[in-house]
């Protein structure tokens, strides 16, 4: 009971073609499910694509027209959290029994869903049972991203219940850089830290073996691959951006860590595959023995985290019925 099996599905998706690549994502978690994974993890904003074109066709132009409908095309192919898209992805993760963490593009669906004409990067933790159980947003866009997303919040800052008694919890991207996040996510109780990229073993590679050392808990990085066979015809900068990719462009890296920051599977390149293997909470245990981060060997009377776990939004409705 205290044995888990954990993989990444390393795979490409058609970029922005959201039925497909809904299909795409119940089919590995079908696959999970004959390879007895108990924990499946898809790379950041699998579902719902990557903000790609930004980068590579001087997307940072105002009030440019071709950026203004790239961005309206981006919107249209995002996924709302009570959309059919991840009502899908449910019934699959309770059909095959695999718990299982899907980086989003989460367009907001007005009210207290966020601004319907912002997109958010979030990561969903849906379990067999209980459905959507987190939908954390990404507290701060990196880079470029910062023209495509809104700012996320704490509300998903969360440890949950995961398969055999494991308690797991995750980030996006270079939140995972992020020191105070991490410690959030160690005082949660965290056994095994979800770390999901867009596509790299250049940010992979050091950070996965970090956490896991620093929290002593195991670290599953899951990636995506992208090259220019998975850019759609229909979205307006199509040529754009296969020009700039026109070769495989995020190669993987996906990779797991133990809680002694070595290597359980080092990062995989170019291989479109489960990244897979089977840990033992006892390891956990093990390595805090001699170091606990949140426990043991913190000095809450000298430094202290506050965390806001509300979920943030521009308006606040008091309805009042007379």
């Amino acid at each position: 009971m205290r044995r888990m099996r954990i993989a990444a599905a390393q795979a490409h998706a058609p970029w922005l073609d959201t039925p497909r690549t809904t299909t795409i994502v119940t089919e590995w978690i079908g696959k999970a499910a004959r390879e007895d994974v108990d924990l499946l993890a898809f790379g950041e904003t699998f579902l719902g694509g990557y903000p790609r074109w930004i980068g590579f066709t001087d997307g940072a132009r105002f009030d440019a027209p071709d950026q203004k409908q790239a961005f309206a095309a981006y919107l249209d192919a995002a996924v709302e959290l009570d959309g059919p898209e991840i009502a899908t992805v449910v019934e699959a993760v309770r059909d095959h029994g695999v718990f299982t963490y899907l980086g989003t593009a989460e367009r907001g669906h007005g009210g207290t869903g966020g601004a319907r004409g912002t997109v958010y990067c979030t990561l969903l933790a849906i379990d067999p049972e209980r459905g959507l159980v987190g939908a954390h947003r990404k507290l701060m866009p990196t880079y470029e991203e910062r023209l495509a997303w809104g700012v996320g919040d704490g509300h998903g800052l969360r440890v949950h219940d995961g398969p055999a008694g494991w308690q797991v919890g995750g980030l996006n991207c270079w939140e995972n850089w992020m020191p105070l996040t991490r410690t959030a996510m160690y005082a949660g109780g965290e056994d095994l830290h979800v770390a999901v990229w867009p596509g790299g073993p250049d940010l992979t590679r050091d950070i996965t073996r970090f956490i896991a050392r620093e929290g002593r808990v195991y670290v599953l990085s899951a990636a995506v691959l992208f090259g220019p066979d998975d850019v759609q015809d229909s979205f307006p900068l199509a040529d754009a951006v296969r020009a700039a990719v026109s070769t495989p462009f995020e190669d993987g890296g996906s990779c797991i860590a133990g809680p002694d920051g070595e290597w359980v599977v080092a990062p995989v390149v170019d291989e479109e595959r489960l990244v897979c293997a089977d840990i033992d909470l006892a390891r956990v245990r093990e390595e805090r023995q001699n170091f606990d981060p949140t426990g043991h060997y913190a000095r809450s009377d000298v430094l202290s985290l506050r965390v806001d776990r509300r979920r943030l939004q521009a308006v606040a409705f008091d309805d009042h019925i007379d």
